[in-house]
């Protein structure tokens, strides 16, 4: 057993994967033979990645708030506190907060041979982000 005791701060998501504020708390990272990389990320309302993709796939959990997701070429889909979100490897994919709400998430990838984790490519427009389907009038 190994504890590790919280020294990392959360760090402010770089503006080339992220559109809005978004924060990151890490929560494992690779190590000792372990691939296992998994964060926690707090989007602000409108805030979102870009598009990107995952060599070995990647987990979302949503435990707080309203949040959004797409593949390229499908709808963009409403998820919620407990909704689980499978990327399969190399899905070409975005995710972040609904319009008017916050939302975190637990992210949860393997990393590849050469210790990557992600693949990222352009942001999504504005055009793209507003054809999410609307939200209830509280938000959900």
């Amino acid at each position: 057993m190994k504890i590790t005791r919280n020294s990392i701060d959360t760090t402010a998501g770089p503006s080339e994967w992220f559109t809005g504020a978004v924060f990151v708390d890490t929560v494992a990272a690779p190590s000792d033979g372990s691939r296992l990389s998994a964060s926690s990320v707090h989007f602000t309302p409108r805030a979102r990645t870009a598009w990107h993709t995952h060599p070995k796939g990647q987990t979302i959990w949503v435990t707080e708030g309203v949040g959004l997701c797409q593949c390229r070429g499908r709808s963009i889909e409403v998820i919620r506190p407990g909704d689980r979100v499978f990327f399969e490897p190399s899905e070409d994919h975005w995710h972040g907060a609904a319009p008017t709400r916050f939302m975190t998430h637990l992210a949860m990838l393997e990393v590849d041979d050469e210790g990557n984790p992600a693949t990222w490519k352009e942001h999504v427009t504005d055009e793209e982000y507003g054809a999410a389907p609307a939200l209830d009038g509280e938000g959900r």
